[in-house]
This record gives C-alpha cells, structure tokens and sequence, in this order.
C-alpha cells in the first residue's frame, strides 16, 4: 500500500470529530510505558491491565467491544455514548490517528497509509471542520512525551539485540562452530507477539513488559532509564551465571527474542530486523 509522506505544515482536516470511529477495528500498539501508564489510569497494576485488556502477550490493546454500524469491534477501553475510557493515558497510536509515525535514520517523518485521508472513511464530516497543521495536531494531541517513550525503547531494544551478538559473537560460540542461534534468531523473527512472549520465562516477561516502575511519580525518561538500567543488570546477572556453549546459545536466542518482541511493540518489522542483525552476524564471522 502506498505510504503518503506529510511536512509539517501540511494542513489537514485533522480536527476530531468524536464519533469513536477510531476506536473500532483498529490495532493500538503499546511500548511498556504505554501500558504502565493506562494500569495506573484503571488503578490497577500493569500484569492486571495486560491480562484484561492485551493480546500479543501486553504489546496490543484487545479490540473486543460492542461493534459499530461498520461490524468492527470497539478496544476494550472504549465505552459507549462516553469515548475513550482513559483518554488522558492514551497511548501515542492513538493520539496520532489518523497519522502515523515512521522512524528511518534518526529521523521521524508522518505518514498516512494509502491516496485518500484516512478519515474519510467513516468521519466523513471531518471535511466540514477547520483545517490544522500537523505540528498544531501534535501539539494538541500533546505526543511529546509519548514520542520520546518510542524512541527511547527503540535503543532498548538494540541494547538487547547488542547483548544478544555479544553472546553469539564474543563467548566462542560462534566459534564453535554453532549453527543453531541464526537459525533459532530468523525463527523468532517470524513470531507474532503472543508466541514470543510465551517463549520468555516469567521473570522475563515480567520484566520486559510489565516492570515494578511507578509512573505516578517518575517522568517517562526517569521511567524508560530506569526500566533500561534493570534489564541490564537482570541481563548481566544471567550472563554471569553462564558457563557452556549450550548456556551461551540459549542466553542468545533468549536476547533475541526479547529485542524482538519490544520490535512489534514498537510497529517495528520484526522479520526483517531478525534478517538484518543475521546479516551483521554472518559479517562477523556467525555461520547458519
């Protein structure tokens, strides 16, 4: 499908119309401080939110209302004659729809999908309100913060994937003349969110995607530093632990999955990053 690409200054009927349009039939993708911050929203804790209202193992809200007039399915947060049950905690899919955000080289451009504004299908009166800019929409839609949230975990995530080469590359495993890790990293690749997460063990899980951070009284960056400092430490723990190639081949795979796991959460194309880091690998001396 064909990706429209949008300056800044681009006008647009990006005013709101408040039917709830977007909030049926659509996927809503959420980093770990997204869903932090809508678990303290509901006053409940992040594994609870992630059992009520996830799929994909906590990296997508479930769309699983009452359907609109179109048969698509309302996210569960979404009530009726009211809207967005925690619109304040919204997370940045949300505040950017129509749009959406890609990152290439450090650089951030918005998109919308397709020839003809996404808007036009289903809140067709939206040609009827004032047009904006898309930086005025931004700043309304308040996504600094949740922006910055993104591009932070996306540095998490190669730190993961870092640690996962340094255990392929630096050990001796590659070495050894190992063959399985590459082939167990594009395996990875090709799982969806929910596959992978149940490949994590419990502590893993735990503490990738539902971390024991308060958001009530951090900042997302004091947030996200201290979510990154604690899977470091965990991760440099188990590392310290291993002791076999075996052990060594597992941690590997392991890293990986958890780098991939953050890719979908993030919208990130975890098959080919998975390929890609294959790629580096294999330059590096890792065979398949």
């Amino acid at each position: 499908m064909k990706v429209t690409k949008l300056s800044l200054n681009e006008s647009l009927p990006l005013t709101c119309s408040r039917k709830g349009t977007c909030c049926h039939g659509n996927q809503v993708l959420l980093n770990p401080w997204e869903l932090a911050r809508l678990a303290h929203e509901k006053n409940m804790s992040a594994a609870e939110f992630r059992a009520a209202f996830c799929i994909q193992g906590g990296s997508v809200l479930h769309f699983n209302g009452e359907k609109d007039q179109r048969g698509k399915a309302a996210c569960g947060l979404y009530t009726e004659n009211f809207g967005c049950s925690v619109h304040t905690a919204r997370p940045l899919a949300c505040r950017l729809f129509p749009l959406g955000r890609q990152v290439q080289h450090e650089k951030a451009e918005y998109i919308f999908q397709g020839t003809t504004f996404p808007c036009l299908n289903g809140c067709s009166e939206v040609l009827d309100l004032p047009k904006i800019t898309v930086a005025d929409y931004l700043e309304g839609q308040v996504t600094a913060d949740f922006e910055l949230a993104q591009d932070a975990y996306l540095e998490i995530m190669q730190n993961l994937a870092d640690i996962a080469f340094t255990l392929l590359l630096e050990t001796g495993l590659s070495e050894s003349g190992d063959k399985a890790t590459l082939t167990q990293w594009r395996k990875s690749g090709l799982l969806n969110g929910e596959q992978l997460a149940q490949l994590l063990p419990t502590e893993w899980q735990e503490a990738l995607i539902v971390p024991s951070i308060s958001v009530e009284k951090t900042d997302v960056q004091s947030f996200i530093e201290a979510h990154n400092e604690r899977l470091q430490e965990q991760a440099q723990l188990h590392v310290n632990g291993l002791s076999s190639m075996n052990d060594f081949h597992e941690a590997a795979v392991l890293m990986m999955r958890m780098a991939l796991f953050l890719a979908r959460s993030l919208g990130a194309d975890s098959s080919s990053l998975s390929e890609m880091w294959i790629d580096v690998a294999k330059e590096n001396g890792a065979r398949e």
